[in-house]
């Protein structure tokens, strides 16, 4: 009788920080995740916490930030090519300033995809507290972070991420896009710049147009129609009034979660969050 043994899966996790970034509460997710589905699609990658730890085929992930989506790409169809161009990067503040202000000079433009993966890659890797940030222009803005022995280069986990991103639908888009690819039990889950605590806690600027209210009750008419249409979906948010009423007519289970970012240092520590599910 022939034993067939499944190819045991390569470890993958993450390429990039990114603020909001779910690796902390992966238990949670992974506890609240439906027993089975079809297809998987994650329209606000991000940092792809789930993504890499689910590490699903025929997957689909998408985001408004060209140059994260860029980034995925060259991955997924040039991982050498960025390994050997993330070797050449140094760390020092003066070499950090010049990479970052490219994006405001016109060489910019005429970086191949690949030049842009890797400088992505080596200012979040080097920058304060790796966030992604960017200004009204567009422009990166974050400082320069200090850190002694940053790992630009992780060639061990790019060539395993480029492996699962060989099965993966990348696309630049809207979060609404998935509904001309949906379809029944497929699965959705949703990790989008979270509605504010407080009126000093804004942090949406992971694209030059942010991520404003009526784009929290857009994204909430996405989910009705998702829950019409029979696809599964779970999404991450704070732990607000508008949140919970928005979403009142799913289960709204709070888990806790540490704050990342936070002007006020008195204010970093444990907060609740929300998982709404339709399943």
């Amino acid at each position: 009788m022939a034993v067939v043994l499944e190819k045991l899966k390569e470890e993958t996790y993450p390429i990039v920080k990114w603020v909001g970034g779910k690796r902390q509460l992966m238990l949670e997710l992974l506890k609240n995740m439906p027993e089975t589905y079809n297809r998987y699609f994650e329209p606000f990658i991000g940092g792809g916490a789930l993504f890499f730890e689910l590490q699903p085929q025929n997957g689909y992930i998408s985001d408004m930030n060209e140059e994260l989506i860029n980034l995925y790409t060259v991955v997924r169809d040039d991982v050498y090519e960025l390994i050997d161009a993330l070797n050449k990067h140094k760390v020092s503040k003066e070499y950090f300033l010049k990479i970052r202000n490219l994006d405001r000079t016109e060489k910019y433009n005429k970086l191949s995809d690949i030049e842009k993966a890797s400088r992505f890659i080596y200012l979040n890797r080097t920058c304060f507290n790796g966030m992604y940030r960017v200004n009204s222009q567009g422009q990166f803005n974050v400082p320069f972070g200090n850190y002694k022995n940053p790992r630009i280069v992780d060639a061990e986990n790019l060539i395993n991420c480029s492996n699962l991103l060989k099965n993966t639908e990348i696309c630049c888009a809207d979060f609404s896009k998935i509904l001309n690819k949906v379809q029944k039990c497929d699965f959705v889950y949703f990790d989008p710049p979270y509605v504010p605590l407080n009126e000093t806690s804004s942090f949406t600027s992971y694209t030059k147009d942010g991520f404003d209210l009526d784009m929290q009750f857009k994204l909430r008419d996405v989910c009705d129609k998702l829950d019409s249409m029979g696809v599964m979906f779970m999404l991450s948010n704070s732990d607000t009034k508008l949140v919970n009423e928005l979403y009142s007519n799913y289960e709204i289970k709070k888990v806790f979660a540490s704050r990342a970012i936070n002007a006020n240092g008195n204010g970093r520590g444990k907060i609740t969050e929300v998982l709404v599910r339709n399943y």
